[in-house]
């Protein structure tokens, strides 16, 4: 077995495997999945400019699981998480507790004092309501309807400090 290692930088290869890990997951639509691969193109035309910041997980030379966060406009410390994304093969082995412990290091690092994570209410979504909770986040805020009818938005956060 291979040692997991990370890496920060991305790579045009990176685009396909952000696309496959998204669409497998089963969990979000045509239009996430774009917007997933429009935040790693973004990353990968403006490089240092971006606002987005990634986290590679990678076993060997295959990506195994990846985060994407960044600064929240307008504020002095406060991230939003975007994605946090893990390979079908690789589920429930706690690489998702590990990709996320090491990207709120990275943001502490960059002097972020506090983490949000958004995600639908709907009940296909409890599986990572519960993540978020077991990586010690709070549930600040709930929105009805947000995304369409009977499905809100349940926003999480953690002090980094």
């Amino acid at each position: 077995m291979n040692v997991l290692t990370f890496r920060q930088q991305i790579q045009p290869s990176d685009i396909e495997a952000i696309a496959a890990m998204v669409e497998s997951s089963g969990f979000f639509s045509e239009e996430e999945v774009a917007i997933a691969i429009e935040l790693a193109e973004d990353k990968l035309e403006k490089q240092e400019i971006s606002s987005y910041h990634f986290l590679f997980a990678e076993r060997g030379n295959q990506i195994v699981g990846y985060s994407c966060y960044g600064l929240i406009p307008a504020t002095q410390s406060s991230y939003d998480l975007y994605w946090i994304v893990i390979s079908n093969e690789m589920r429930r082995m706690g690489l998702g507790k590990i990709i996320m412990a090491e990207t709120e290091k990275l943001i502490a690092q960059s002097g972020g004092r506090q983490l949000y994570a958004e995600t639908s209410s709907r009940n296909q979504y409890e599986p990572t309501q519960k993540f978020y909770e077991t990586c010690g986040y709070h549930k600040e805020a709930f929105i009805k309807d947000f995304y369409a009818p009977g499905d809100g938005k349940t926003i999480y956060s953690k002090s980094l400090k």
